[in-house]
């Protein structure tokens, strides 16, 4: 990375990227309400290879605190089954003929508690994903001072490194606002 503007652009790159890994981590989750996101990404074994849940089943919402399952080839009720036990979500996957179906249990103050806590961790990982792309983005901001040839003046590199804290201060705002709103909603009962 020999300019500022590729610095900027890769670390806001990475940024994003664990932004969004925030984001589908979070969405599975479970609140008070049945959503397909709770298992969609679950895996499952079939064919000889492991796939996710939401590429060979429909998943649908029928009620708030029931989830169906609907396999598109309908041998794979047992191996759907088994993902699910193996999960240990605490629910009891409901066979019947070709389709599966979860009953969500209401959710203890415990549970909403870890979850909670659960939640706080994944805010906490995801920041520190993206201080690691700051704590980068500063040693080739450093570098382009230091380096050969083409030389970048200091006063460059000074708004580089601001423009570098204002990313990280804007996407870990964006990480506390995503963990609250999460941990609001598992709360409400």
């Amino acid at each position: 990375m020999n300019d500022p503007d590729t610095i900027l652009l890769t670390t806001e790159e990475q940024m994003e990227k664990a932004l969004d890994y925030l984001k589908n981590e979070l969405r599975g989750i479970r609140t008070g309400r049945a959503s397909p996101a709770l298992v969609e990404f679950l895996k499952v074994e079939c064919y000889g290879s492991v796939s996710d849940m939401k590429s060979i089943a429909s998943i649908s919402v029928p009620e708030p605190t029931q989830l169906l399952i609907k396999p598109f080839d309908g041998s794979l009720v047992s191996a759907i089954k088994t993902a699910i036990e193996k999960a240990q979500m605490s629910i009891n996957p409901i066979v019947e003929g070709k389709q599966i179906r979860l009953m969500l249990p209401a959710m203890s103050q415990e549970r909403r508690q870890k979850d909670g806590a659960r939640i706080k961790k994944m805010g906490e990982e995801a920041k520190v994903v993206i201080r690691n792309a700051r704590r980068d983005a500063n040693k080739h901001a450093d570098a382009l001072g230091k380096g050969t040839g083409h030389h970048v003046p200091e006063d460059e590199i000074k708004t580089l490194k601001e423009e570098i804290q204002a990313l990280l201060e804007k996407f870990e705002a964006d990480v506390d606002r995503r963990i609250e709103e999460k941990t609001k909603e598992v709360m409400t009962v």
